[in-house]
This record gives structure tokens, sequence and C-alpha cells, in this order.
């Protein structure tokens, strides 16, 4: 494995791979904290720092900022999730100096000015409006809220635009310096990189980023319910959470065929019988989100109206019936999808940096690909059968739903039989 690994004394750790066919770098800084390590009158400020940190540091205006590295034919972008944020960028093999360089000032040198501070709350207020116009991303914001209701965990990753507006730079420097320490940060590359050249780089530039490691967050607990309302569109989008595992459970590749034989592809469960069969709707899958400390399985899928009560029986019905019957055929198509999905992120720089790098803050270790694969050859049709019972045992489900019509309870009704207690057999059935 070509994958090299230094930890340095501030607790940051280094870590690439070098490709040496590529020609280019994708290279970034992952930070171990995102929307879930917000205290409570902190909503949205994650993701309003992420905005920010391009904003002027120092050194650069926000201008300079992207005239510097796209005079190199670079690009500079940025994330954040509920666990984590990164700020990465991607240049040609010389100019991996340059964008460390900008990375640790943006991150190291904000300069939070009033004025750029006001205009981008206002671009957030736009992106907010955006995605509550956006049904089929708004209903997931209500699903996660209802998993985990009154938590960091379930809270938009926007915030709200009181929340939004209420920040000054005082606010962001308060929350960067809590969170944004050497042991929650990695700073991943690969491509056409030299392992010691960029140890050295980081050496200098991001020799601020030390102390003990940041706040833990509350844990997550998940709960069931849901979420219903009413609007005037053309399809109804509904999603379905139940609660799943975290990353390192021992389960978690059974789990993970599982989802993707009930709605991961073509030739998923749910995609031949709702879509295929019956015609009843463009777009169904399902996924599995794993957390540090808990997981979030799910299912959504748009359709008319007239149609919910039905899909939302065959989505029920699928899901505890492959539980008991799932196949071999089933099983060795998903762990095919996900091994194939592993390889083909070895052709990617971007990707594999970003595989890498996730791997250090789970694991603390990048995880050669035969360990990954030998897990995923592991499962078998019993132990994706079980992690699927196991599953549908642990708790109700969360639902919401946003479209026409008076049909949304009574689909929530049939939802929630997926858990109920099985009465001679079956599944009872609204």
């Amino acid at each position: 494995m070509s994958v090299s690994v230094t930890r340095l004394p501030t607790g940051l750790t280094v870590v690439t791979d070098q490709m040496p066919h590529l020609q280019t770098s994708s290279l970034g800084v992952w930070v171990g904290s995102g929307s879930r390590d917000e205290q409570k009158n902190e909503h949205g400020i994650a993701h309003l720092l992420e905005h920010m940190a391009f904003k002027g540091t120092a050194r650069r205006s926000a201008r300079q900022i992207a005239e510097e590295i796209e005079a190199v034919g670079g690009d500079l972008n940025a994330a954040t999730s509920v666990e984590s944020t990164v700020f990465y960028a991607r240049v040609l093999k010389a100019d991996v100096p340059l964008a460390l360089d900008i990375l640790s000032d943006i991150l190291s040198n904000p300069s939070f000015a009033p004025d750029e501070l006001a205009r981008e709350q206002n671009v957030i207020l736009q992106e907010i409006g955006a995605a509550e116009d956006t049904p089929d991303d708004q209903v997931f914001e209500f699903l996660q809220a209802t998993a985990f209701p009154d938590q960091s965990v379930g809270r938009s990753i926007l915030g709200t635009p009181q929340s939004v507006k209420s920040f000054n730079g005082a606010n962001l420097r308060t929350y960067l310096a809590r969170n944004y320490r050497g042991p929650e940060m990695v700073v991943a590359a690969a491509g056409a990189v030299e392992h010691d050249a960029v140890v050295a780089a980081v050496e200098k530039l991001f020799g601020q980023f030390n102390g003990p490691e940041a706040p833990m967050p509350e844990p997550a607990k998940f709960h069931g319910g849901s979420r219903v309302e009413t609007r005037d569109l053309e399809q109804v989008h509904i999603a379905i959470a139940m609660e799943g595992l975290p990353m390192k459970d021992p389960n978690l590749y059974s789990l993970q065929v599982f989802t993707s034989v009930l709605g991961g592809g073509m030739s998923s469960r749910l995609f031949q019988e709702a879509r295929e069969k019956r015609g009843l709707c463009y777009t169904i899958s399902s996924f599995h989100m794993p957390y540090t400390d808990t997981g979030m399985f799910g299912l959504y899928a748009g359709t008319d109206a007239s149609d919910l009560n039905e899909l939302m029986r065959v989505a029920v019905d699928q899901t505890a019936t492959i539980a008991a019957d799932l196949t071999e055929g089933e099983v060795s198509r998903a762990k095919a999808q996900m091994k194939a999905g592993l390889l083909m992120a070895l052709e990617s720089s971007g990707a594999r940096a970003e595989q890498i790098a996730r791997q250090m803050i789970a694991y603390g270790r990048p995880i050669p690909l035969e360990e990954i694969v030998a897990k995923v050859e592991a499962v078998t049709v019993e132990s994706a059968r079980a992690a699927g019972s196991a599953l549908i045992a642990r708790n109700r489900p969360a639902i919401a739903a946003l479209g026409p019509g008076t049909g949304l309870e009574s689909a929530v009704a049939i939802v929630e039989s997926l858990t109920r207690p099985m009465v001679n057999g079956s599944k009872g059935k609204s």
C-alpha cells in the first residue's frame, strides 16, 4: 500500500497516497467537527464558518484567494456535514505548496470582516430558501429532525435565518478555537504528491492548531415518530428512517449489504417491485449513514398522492420479506457493487484523499483495501438477514412526508406497521 502517515507533535495527522500515474493532486484539511459539535446557540455556525473561510484573511482578500488558486488552473471548495468539515483543493503537482499555503491561511488567519460576514449571511439565507423550495431536500431535513429530535445531530446543517443572522466574528472565532484542534484534524493528499514534502509544509503552516482534543458532542439518541406537511406539490416526497449502526459496529457491512439489496440499484427489490413491476414511482432508494455512535438507515421515494399507500405497502412488505428470504445471488451482487466502489475510488485522487482522510478520523489508521474487501466478503446470507431483522426490531421508524393530498397520515400508519410485534408469524398491515 502506498499510503504514508505522519502524526505531528500537535496531534495533527498527515496522510498521503502517491499515485504515480497522475499529474494532479487532490488535497485538503478534514476536521472531525461538524454541525453536531454546535452548542444550542450555535445552530448553523459550522456551515457559516466553512463559507467565511474563503472571505478573506490577514494576507489575502476574498478575491485574491479565488484568483491565486485559479491562476494555476486549480480549484478550491469546502463542505460541512454532521460530523466533519472539509476544505480541499485540486492542483497540478507543482502547485501543491500553494494549495497548502492557501488552505492554512484561510483556517489560521480568517479576517471575518463585518461587511463580508453580512454578505455571506445573506448568501446562506438564499441557500436556506433554495432548500425550502426543494421538497426532496426538505423531506430529509424533516427526517433527520424527527429521527433525532432536540439534538444537534438532528438539526439542519444550514441553520435557520434567525440563527445565521445572529452570529458575529467573535462567535465564529469561539467555535473555531474550540473545535479546530490538531488531534481533530487530518491533512490528506492523493495523486502527484510527495509525503515528506507535504509533511514539511504542514509542520510549517499548521503549527497553531494544537491543544487537547475538542469536546465530545452529546450522545445521539434515535427516536421514532412522524412529521407530515401538506403542500401544493406535484408529488408526495416521503422518507423513512430506522436506527442504524455506528461506524465501528462489527455488523456494519452486513447491514450495508442488506441496504444495497433492498434499494441500492436497478436490480434491488424496491426498484424492481415498485418501479419496474408496478410503475408506482420514478425514484425509490435505500441508504445507510453510519455516525460515530449511531446510524440512520432509510428509504426515500417520490410518488403521486394516489399511489402513495400502495407504494408504502410495497416498501414495508419488501423490507420485512427481505430480512427472511434474501438470497445468495442478491448478496453476491451487493458485495460486487461494494467492492467495485472501493476500486473505483482508487482511480480518482479526490475520492482517494477523502477515503483515507475519513478512515483516519473514524479509525485512527488507513484501512488497507484487502482488509475492507475481506470484511465485505465475510458477509453471508445469514448475517445480512440477521442485520435486517435486528434493524426492524431495534426501534420504531421515523417518517417524514411532504406533499399534496389527505392520505399522508394513512401512509404513515402503513410504515409504522413495519416494526409492530409479529402476530401469527406475519406483520400486521394497515
